[in-house]
């Protein structure tokens, strides 16, 4: 079964290949399914905008989908950046002006009010229109100055208490064992294992 993966980010690609390595499924990216265009996020959460990119392109292309949303909430600020994480001070602000953004406004609070999570939300549409979504979260905490150069946007100021470091400090494999994406794309995986065309071994 060949299925679109909404995104053209390389390393969610490669990390949908691997948690789906084994399956009767063939994963593609949009520009594979012939979809160039941008869907505009106007949801109002994560699974709403997952949604909207999965179904917009399940109905271009014809094949099944999988679209993913996620960002960074931050309790202290409201779950501020939220939904708008990529768009935080502007689609074009680099992450480094963003994370020292959110470390000046989190400024002299307390480890205990600087709780936060990265959520993920995962939708897969079926060339008929029906859906299924998932979602998962990493819980931690903002910490007080950025470390670590593994990962990308948000990971250098999410501490995790239980491992005593940033996310950007923890080695891929680590990361992708515990961060809201693989959970959420494993949790995906169960549902893709049910489906006729995976489960009877058609294509």
């Amino acid at each position: 079964m060949k299925v679109v993966f909404a995104t053209g980010n390389e390393n969610k690609l490669k990390e949908i290949r691997q948690i789906t390595e084994g399956m009767d499924i063939e994963i593609v990216s949009m520009k594979d399914a012939g979809f160039y265009a941008d869907v505009e996020e106007t949801g109002t959460t994560f699974e709403e905008n997952a949604f909207l990119k999965a179904s917009a392109i399940a109905k271009k292309s014809g094949l099944p989908t999988l679209a993913d949303d996620s960002g960074l909430e931050i309790d202290y600020l409201g779950k501020e950046p939220g939904i708008y994480s990529s768009r935080y001070m502007g689609e074009d602000t680099p992450y480094p002006v963003k994370n020292a953004e959110l470390l000046r406004r989190m400024e002299g609070v307390a480890d205990e009010d600087r709780t936060a999570r990265f959520v993920c939300a995962v939708c897969y549409v079926r060339p008929d229109g029906t859906s299924e979504t998932v979602r998962a979260t990493m819980e931690g905490i903002v910490a007080h100055a950025p470390a670590g150069a593994n990962g990308f946007g948000y990971d250098p100021i999410f501490y995790l208490p239980d491992r005593g470091c940033t996310s950007a400090e923890l080695p891929s494999e680590e990361k992708n064992a515990i961060s809201h994406r693989g959970k959420a794309l494993r949790m995906m995986r169960e549902i893709l294992e049910k489906e006729p065309q995976v489960a009877g071994g058609a294509q």
